[in-house]
């Protein structure tokens, strides 16, 4: 293992310091008594050869029932104390890391995938706790067995020991042999496991999708695809384990047969008592548990330092949207006012700014719509305000102060997005509602619901506002689960509002009215971004982007006298508006 390994090992163990020396002790207490106990045997077998008596072998055989006994209750509670360690790191580490996903930016969760983080969080997780915990005791136990035992064996008969030992390098050889195979082969399992686990997760996600285009055929071939190349990859580690471990035994025990073989010319030319040569087989059968054990080890330690290498990656990551070091902490209450100036923002994945040089001024109190066609900058842009992608500095402020120089978390609470994809969690719909601040009244739960249009939804509901909305608000309609998203949103009373078509699935009357209704509390800064140009025409002003720029300004009935843009919107609305009318008649 590399320094840096051993680092991050250290690092781990360092707060169970204090039970780590104790259950070391406790293991170097077990391997004392377990050299004791064959020179006891050895002693009381050669005072057997010149005569014994019954008290003799009864208190003889009660010593060496006491000494076991110790040794196995000493060596139960090592285990007990080492294994217990390595729960403690796994219950730590797993909290870490579910801490450190928490302040990713959410495009590099979707990069990753969420089944290939799951599987880190868990089985990986899992792997490191076994080579902190049974791989430690192992290798110590191995190390003090040696070390201890030859010594001893050494003492008895230095030809039959050197004789038994000869074996044991052929052994390292092979476990070195076998371990970089091993490495890649867990390596390539656990990676197919992950893609195993994105597909099951986004399968799920996407059931309806899969049903409406009746894709259950293709989703089964790509499951039994991957299926198959985890199989391959546990088959080949399965196959080289399965090898290494039975050939580890097998040559261990050809060192038992050298001693048999020659302590018997060793017993009979007189170099050894019978005693010596038990003491010797038990101190061989001693050496080979440990040494055939040596290769199942390596496979948990192998498998620890890849589960401890994915998720160390993860560790690594650092995210992009953070704090800067000139961020400010403030408790003064935010006004509104939003500047953009030449803001320019272009993703990775694109050769194009999604942001190109927009300049704009929002007052406190606004009502300001953002229309444009697909694609133009308007989410985007939205994004920005909340800093949920990463933005160039002084280049967006609120209140004269650049965006990026205000506390992340005191500038989401004050600026509320909803986004058109509302997410809904798996509880009831008042725990949705107050999920921007769980210790919210009742009463402020309903206002926001009424205020967001929901209220006479949720009296309809089996069980009003404990009613449970089921994984991401399937049980809501669209319509509705966006509405519960906007309530969410009002119920934190934020001083600015982003709605980023967030009332797309909502009917142009009911959206009307709760345009009304935010709109009747003058001290909130609102950017309604839509497709809706009927419910933009209400707003104080309406802002058009198209190719990541601001193209046109002012309000709804000067833009729809001019020529340009969101005149030509305008009209397709009014078309689209009046052939639905005609089908209805």
């Amino acid at each position: 293992m590399n320094n840096l390994k051993l680092n991050i090992i250290r690092k781990y163990l360092k707060p169970f310091k204090k039970e780590l020396l104790i259950g070391a002790i406790a293991l170097l207490i077990v391997n004392i008594l377990s050299v004791i106990i064959p020179l006891e045997v050895k002693n009381i077998i050669d005072q057997l050869q010149e005569g014994f008596s019954r008290n003799f072998i009864i208190s003889k055989s009660l010593w060496l029932i006491l000494l076991a006994t110790l040794m196995g209750v000493i060596r139960l509670s090592s285990r007990q104390i080492v294994f217990g360690i390595g729960r403690k790191v796994e219950v730590k580490l797993r909290q870490k890391l579910f801490d450190h996903l928490l302040i990713q930016d959410p495009d590099w969760i979707q990069k990753m995938g969420s089944g290939d983080i799951i599987a880190r969080a868990t089985s990986d997780v899992e792997n490191v706790r076994r080579l902190l915990g049974f791989t430690v005791l192992s290798l110590c136990n191995i190390i003090l067995a040696y070390s201890l035992t030859i010594p001893s064996m050494f003492s008895i008969n230095k030809t039959l020991t050197i004789s038994s030992l000869l074996i044991f390098p052929i052994i390292l050889g092979i476990v070195g042999l076998f371990g970089g195979r091993m490495v890649n082969q867990r390596r390539l399992q656990q990676e197919a496991l992950s893609k195993l686990s994105d597909l099951i997760q986004e399968d799920l996600s996407g059931i309806s999708a899969i049903k409406i285009y009746a894709q259950e055929s293709s989703e089964y071939n790509q499951f039994n695809k991957f299926n198959k190349a985890y199989r391959n990859a546990a088959i080949k580690l399965a196959r080289t384990a399965s090898t290494l471990f039975p050939l580890l035994q097998g040559i261990s025990s050809i060192s038992l047969l050298l001693l048999l073989a020659l302590g018997t010319s060793q017993l009979e030319n007189g170099f050894i008592t019978i005693g010596g040569l038990v003491a010797l087989i038990l101190y061989v059968e001693r050496l080979v548990f440990p040494t055939a054990l040596l290769g199942f080890t390596l496979n948990t330690f192998q498998l620890g330092q890849v589960s401890l290498d994915r998720i160390e990656e993860i560790f690594q990551s650092e995210p992009k949207i953070k704090n800067n070091k000139s961020y400010k902490k403030s408790n003064k209450a935010i006004k509104g006012l939003i500047e953009a100036k030449d803001l320019k923002i272009r993703y990775e994945s694109s050769k194009t700014n999604a942001l190109d040089g927009i300049d704009l001024k929002i007052l406190p109190g606004e009502l300001v719509a953002i229309v444009g066609p697909v694609g133009c900058g308007k989410t985007t842009l939205a994004k920005a305000l909340g800093r949920t992608i990463d933005i160039p500095k002084d280049q967006l402020f609120i209140d004269n102060i650049d965006v990026k120089k205000i506390d992340l978390k005191y500038l989401r609470k004050n600026v509320a997005i909803v986004p058109q994809e509302a997410f809904l969690f798996t509880s009831t719909i008042s725990e949705n509602l107050r999920f921007g601040d769980p210790k919210a009244s009742i009463d402020l739960v309903k206002t926001s619901a009424r205020k967001a249009g929901l209220s006479e939804d949720i009296i309809n509901f089996p069980k009003g506002y404990n009613t449970l909305v089921g994984e991401r608000g399937i049980t809501l309609s669209g319509g509705q689960r966006q509405r519960t998203a906007l309530g969410r949103a009002l119920l934190v009373n934020a001083p600015v509002i982003v709605l980023d078509d967030a009332l797309a699935s909502v009917d142009n009357k009911t959206a009307s009215k709760i345009i009304k209704e935010i709109r009747d509390n003058k001290n909130k800064t609102i950017l309604m971004i839509s497709h809706q140009l009927s419910v933009a025409a209400t707003c104080d002003r309406v802002l058009v982007m198209d190719k990541g720029k601001i193209i046109q300004e002012g309000v709804h009935k000067d833009l729809i006298e001019k020529d340009g843009l969101y005149k030509n919107l305008w009209e397709r609305e009014l078309a689209v508006k009046n052939f639905e009318d005609n089908l209805n008649k």
